[in-house]
């Protein structure tokens, strides 16, 4: 009986071993791409910075970033080089979590491989450039003179650079969907059908999420957030009936 136990918990054991060796390995690379992103800390605080001093309430004097407590440069350095090196080392993360999954998969779901890790690290740069370009500007453009400048404003650097860090991630992970619906149809696992099929429940979902973390309760910034999302989830019904399998497409429609 003793042996059979052993028999039966060695591959459980070997899975677990290889989560191990896949974490360690993903970790180190954060730590390198976290030493990249403390090396730049200045220059990413700088480039954090622009949406707000570009505003008009910013340049005339009546809006000032300040640090609250003493310990708000530190932190802050801390998580902007935190979140750099996970920007940095997403795709050798991704490589890493594929790795672990790869032995349970077919041969010919393998060599999606190398488009999953590259597209996912691309899709993730794409994202946090939207919302950094795109969905920022008219946000803090809206929020900061929302009383057309009769009310000055000392906003804490810490909760800024939280913001918009949380802002830049969340659209980095959502412009994602196409790629996981892409590599999600091709290893079998969802089809164009089922997804269009909880279309509806999906909109629920992305409201809430565009409300979570959207920094204001307004439609505007909210639909400014939930548009694009929505839209990238319609990208990836149509990107996954293109990469159905024919026999795959025709069962999903039986």
């Amino acid at each position: 009986m003793a042996r059979a136990k052993t028999a039966d918990t060695a591959p459980l054991l070997e899975h677990l071993e290889e989560l191990r060796t896949r974490i360690v390995i993903s970790l180190g690379y954060l730590a390198v791409g976290a030493g990249v992103g403390w090396t730049y800390r200045t220059q990413l605080l700088d480039l954090l910075k622009r949406p707000l001093t570009d505003t008009q309430l910013f340049q005339s004097g009546k809006l000032q970033l300040v640090s609250q407590n003493i310990t708000d440069q530190l932190m802050m350095s801390f998580t902007l080089a935190f979140w750099a090196g996970f920007a940095l080392a997403l795709p050798f993360i991704l490589h890493q979590v594929w790795l672990f999954v790869a032995p349970g998969l077919y041969p010919h779901e393998r060599r999606w491989a190398a488009p999953f890790v590259v597209g996912a690290g691309l899709s993730f740069v794409v994202g946090a450039t939207f919302g950094y370009l795109v969905l920022l500007p008219p946000m803090f453009q809206f929020l900061v003179d929302f009383l057309g400048g009769i009310v000055a404003g000392f906003y804490p650097i810490a909760s800024y650079v939280a913001q918009v860090v949380t802002l830049l991630v969340a659209f980095g992970l959502i412009f994602e969907l196409p790629v996981l619906s892409l590599v999600l149809t091709k290893i079998g696992v969802v089809n164009h059908v089922m997804l269009a099929r909880v279309r509806k429940f999906a909109v629920i979902v992305i409201l809430v999420v565009a409300a979570v973390i959207t920094p204001t309760t307004d439609p505007f910034n909210l639909m400014l957030v939930a548009v694009p999302i929505y839209l990238l989830y319609e990208l990836g019904i149509i990107v996954s009936r293109f990469a159905a399998p024919r026999e795959q497409d025709r069962l999903a429609h039986e």
